[in-house]
């Protein structure tokens, strides 16, 4: 199982950037997906996650800016973040928790990362 993120960059206070992250290969079945954040020196925190069935959930420091959405025909999971500011800059990693097969036991798959810089 791979995840491919995508979507980081560089923007300034108050601008928006949308990541996406998509699962391939030998998935029987996907859970929660989610976006975790990792800042120079921090400890990755979870940013938000969304249930199979639409339930999310977010930390608290970016409730009202970001919305997590997903589209599990395509199994991918999308973060709109808006508002940003420059304290959301960090290496933001996608995060699944899926079966590769009807028997198997669910565990975490993780992306990447992708950089997400906010400039003041």
């Amino acid at each position: 199982v791979q995840l491919q993120a995508s979507g980081g960059g560089l923007v300034q206070a108050g601008g928006s950037l949308r990541l996406s992250c998509t699962a391939s290969g030998n998935i029987f079945s996907i859970n929660d997906m989610g976006w975790y954040r990792q800042a120079p020196g921090k400890q990755r925190e979870l940013v938000a996650v969304i249930g199979r069935g639409g339930l999310t959930d977010y930390t608290d420091s970016v409730k009202g800016r970001f919305t997590i959405s997903r589209d599990n025909a395509k199994n991918t999971v999308y973060l709109q973040m808006n508002s940003l500011k420059p304290e959301d800059t960090a290496v933001y990693y996608c995060n699944i928790k899926g079966r590769r097969t009807m028997l198997a036991s669910s565990r975490d798959y993780w992306g990447q990362g992708t950089q997400v810089t906010v400039s003041s």
